[in-house]
């Protein structure tokens, strides 16, 4: 059952990846709305649960939305780090292509997968970057509000209490609110995700994350509109612009796989941080103005902390990462 579940969210297209990475923790959040709540059948919550994970991948058009109160800098090339509302506009074949489109400060990133190659072009510098779309799998599966939603109920379910909290109207369409809660074992700096479903297509319109001690959300994504049908499969050939600069992005020779320390609600990721890019020395932050110092029996770096998440980035060149306190990465460096 996990192997096909993994299946089913890999298959979705990749079209909205960048706002996935803008906060690069995949746990994204709404607040849940205000206005008359539809009169919805009752629902257990793990059949709920099931069903959206059961669910495959349609066909859909749909505007989104990105509200970030984190507190971070905006990155190069992703404004939507940064706090603030972001929009961008999202397609999806329901299979393995999707486009997304999302707006910077002086222009537009595009992102394309056309079921074999991963493209990313962005109109302030002109540069199109391209991947092999098997390199980029994992990305397919946070590639939309609804496919991140499925991904932290894959994630989460174990270790969380669930429920149903009412419904909710989400982009026009009738939704039941889902709520999880960490488990009394889990040491994490979350109080809850809300995950508002479609009640017809069991499909995740808007993810809420909320940390522990906040009524606000820190972090907010999810469809202002969705229409779901088949797209125009031109929607999903990308061709370099004339005069664009076309660079092959691939893992370098070694590269280690990230690895996933614990589970559930204080799941680590720990992995080699992004290292210096010397033709482009602009995309990437100075971590050394990030964060605050900080050692310990597995070295020093430097710690970077939002409302949701805790950062370690090592000297040594490793970063490890999750919505937990600082002492859940330090004894994940350990290991």
């Amino acid at each position: 059952m996990a192997t096909a579940r993994s299946n089913r969210l890999g298959r979705t297209a990749a079209a909205g990846i960048a706002v996935a990475g803008a906060v690069g923790l995949g746990l994204l959040a709404v607040p849940a709305g205000a206005g008359a709540q539809p009169a919805l059948p009752p629902v257990d919550p793990e059949e709920l649960v099931r069903s959206v994970l059961a669910r495959d991948p349609q066909p859909l058009a749909g505007a989104i939305e990105l509200e970030n109160g984190l507190g971070l800098p905006a990155l190069p090339g992703l404004p939507q780090a940064a706090n603030g509302t972001s929009a961008g506009r999202i397609w999806s074949d329901g299979d393995r292509r999707g486009r997304a489109q999302l707006p910077t400060e002086t222009g537009e990133r595009t992102l394309v997968s056309d079921g074999e190659t991963f493209w990313s072009w962005n109109s302030e510098d002109r540069t199109v970057r391209r991947i092999p779309q098997g390199e980029h799998e994992r990305d397919a599966a946070n590639a939309d509000p609804g496919a991140m939603a499925a991904e932290a109920l894959a994630r989460l379910r174990p270790t969380s209490v669930t429920s149903v909290d009412g419904t909710s109207e989400v982009a026009g369409r009738p939704a039941y609110d889902l709520v999880l809660a960490p488990a009394s074992s889990e040491r994490t700096l979350l109080r809850e995700v809300r995950v508002a479903v479609d009640a017809e297509h069991r499909m995740p319109l808007r993810l809420t994350v909320l940390a522990t001690g906040s009524a606000d959300p820190a972090l907010q994504i999810g469809f202002t509109d969705i229409s779901f049908g088949p797209q125009d499969p031109e929607l999903f050939r990308f061709t370099p612009p004339p005069g664009a600069t076309v660079e092959d992005a691939r893992r370098p020779e070694g590269h280690a796989e990230p690895a996933m320390v614990g589970d559930g609600w204080d799941t680590v990721l720990v992995a080699a941080a992004p290292g210096p890019d010397a033709e482009h020395p602009e995309r990437l932050p100075d971590l050394a103005e990030l964060g605050r110092p900080i050692n310990g029996p597995w070295g020093s770096g430097r710690l970077i902390t939002s409302a949701v998440a805790s950062v370690i980035v090592t000297d040594d060149g490793r970063i490890a990462a999750g919505a937990v306190p600082e002492q859940v990465l330090t004894e994940a460096l350990a290991r």
